[in-house]
């Protein structure tokens, strides 16, 4: 005979009540002992009947366990309220962020020349001294950058005057280097080079025709 299935509520009849807890009690201590033994697991069992007695087991000590429970429960739930915080503080800084670009986005299409007409002279002065400002320091990278490419051609033509002497000199040079023994030949030469002069001395003879 097949048992049909209990349903899920509260027993009524006291007796009936109170047999079922005893069974159900056992089997559920049986099963505590059984799950501590085959997967040495750590395993602690409080039951408290209709009438407030206490059916308990541990296979260890029970208060070690309940402390160690307690601070499980209490890491557990402040790190759950660590990670709201984070949470709630990322949310906050995510909304600041899109106030902040939409903002931003705002003085940009006004810096565009867009929707003006909603502007107070105010609001328009400011725009202007701010567009003023941003032309100024335009300018003034653009000097920047002008002294900078300068300096640049300055120091390339400073080389190229360098090196144009470097090959001047060279090419002058060049054709009067020679051999040893063709600068020894020169200098023989020119220390046995005789020049015939018709030197006179006294005054000048006239000559008679």
């Amino acid at each position: 005979m097949v048992r049909g299935k209990i349903e899920m509520k509260k027993i009524e009849n006291a007796t009936s009540r109170q047999v079922t807890f005893s069974k159900r009690r056992n089997g559920l201590l049986k099963k505590a002992y059984e799950l501590s033994v085959l997967c040495d697991a750590q395993v602690s069992l409080i039951v408290f009947s209709q009438r407030g007695r206490l059916y308990e087991f541990s296979n260890s000590d029970m208060w070690k366990t309940i402390e160690r429970y307690r601070k499980y429960t209490k890491d557990h739930e402040t790190n759950n309220h660590d990670s709201e915080i984070y949470v709630q503080r990322l949310k906050e800084e995510a909304s600041h962020m899109i106030t902040k670009i939409e903002l931003l986005e705002f003085h940009k299409r006004k810096l565009l020349g867009q929707e003006l007409a909603s502007c107070s002279l105010e609001e328009l002065q400011e725009i202007d001294s701010q567009l003023q400002r941003s032309l100024a320091k335009v300018r003034a990278k653009k000097a920047q950058l002008f002294r900078e490419q300068l300096e640049k051609l300055k120091a390339k033509e400073k080389q190229l005057l360098e090196e144009n002497v470097r090959l001047h000199q060279k090419t002058v040079l060049e054709p009067w280097r020679g051999s040893t023994d063709q600068q020894e030949k020169f200098r023989v030469i020119d220390l046995n080079l005789e020049v015939e002069t018709d030197l006179v001395i006294g005054l000048p003879e006239k000559h008679c025709k």
